[in-house]
């Protein structure tokens, strides 16, 4: 039996592949070697995912963000060993799982938006040039924390147009006082951030909210995309639900820029099914 996973900063899909190629799905907590240890993903694993695998798993191919180390991908390794036993482990960056899944064995760019943002670019093998993405506070251009981050910020500066600011106090009453608990304070302020991309999709028609979702795209094709050489020549694929849900917008910010988005999926998993199954 084969596991696959596919793990952002909010989710984790799984695949279950038996020995007749039959493939099974799962789900679980997002992980993230930067912000757990092995022991509290073992855990989460332990009571989440263990009870949805009967038979004795043999190779585990895991992709995730913050994976893009030794060090961070030995806390992965660490715990899934801990789960699973003996058994052969992968860990690889989300990013090469976007390259893997959607690029497939061609060329091309390959990008994030989801909760944080990334993109790289991959020869049909390996990813051969990547700019780092920052995190939330230094970067993540385009992603979901930092348009949320952005929204938030009009808000408390009172710099929303009037309609937004009122729907903006009903939806989310009790703001003002929790935003600095959760920012500087609790664990993931990215994922809490990311929360209110949704009340962008929600207000995507309102001319002030597509400018936002716009510039922040702009923003991340100009810094993570276009440095590529050839750039715009190259098919550019996203994965992440911000590209999905936003692909409207995202089509017209990178047409605007001469460069040609070829899939949008809102994760890869699919693609890396493919990927990896024996017959392939």
């Amino acid at each position: 039996m084969i596991l696959i996973a596919d793990s952002g900063s909010t989710n984790t899909n799984w695949r279950i592949i038996d020995a007749q190629g039959k493939v099974e799905q799962a789900q679980t907590k997002g992980i993230n070697p930067y912000f757990q240890s092995s022991e509290e993903i073992q855990a989460e694993l332990q009571e989440s995912l263990k009870p949805q695998v009967e038979t004795k798993v043999k190779e585990i191919h895991f992709y995730g963000a913050g994976c893009n180390n030794k060090a961070k991908n030995m806390v992965v390794e660490t715990a899934l060993a801990g789960v699973f036993g003996n058994v052969v482990v992968f860990v690889n960056s989300d990013l090469l799982a976007v390259a893997r899944g959607l690029c497939g064995r061609e060329p091309g760019i390959a990008c994030i938006l989801g909760t944080g943002s990334n993109s790289c670019y991959y020869d049909g093998d390996k990813i051969v040039h990547h700019i780092p993405p920052w995190g939330t506070w230094l970067g993540d251009e385009g992603s979901g924390s930092v348009m949320g981050r952005k929204l938030v910020i009009y808000f408390l500066n009172k710099e929303l147009p009037d309609l937004l600011m009122s729907s903006f106090e009903t939806r989310y009453p009790d703001l003002k006082e929790t935003i600095l608990e959760h920012v500087y304070r609790q664990p993931y302020p990215n994922r809490y951030l990311g929360q209110f991309s949704k009340f962008l999709f929600d207000h995507m028609k309102d001319p002030f909210i597509y400018q936002l979702v716009y510039s922040s795209f702009q923003e991340f094709l100009k810094r993570k995309v276009l440095k590529y050489p050839d750039a715009q020549e190259c098919p550019i694929h996203f994965s992440g639900s911000i590209a999905f849900y936003f692909n409207t917008i995202l089509r017209q910010a990178a047409g605007d820029l001469d460069l040609h988005i070829k899939n949008i999926t809102e994760n890869p998993i699919a693609g890396l099914t493919l990927y990896h199954k024996p017959d392939n």
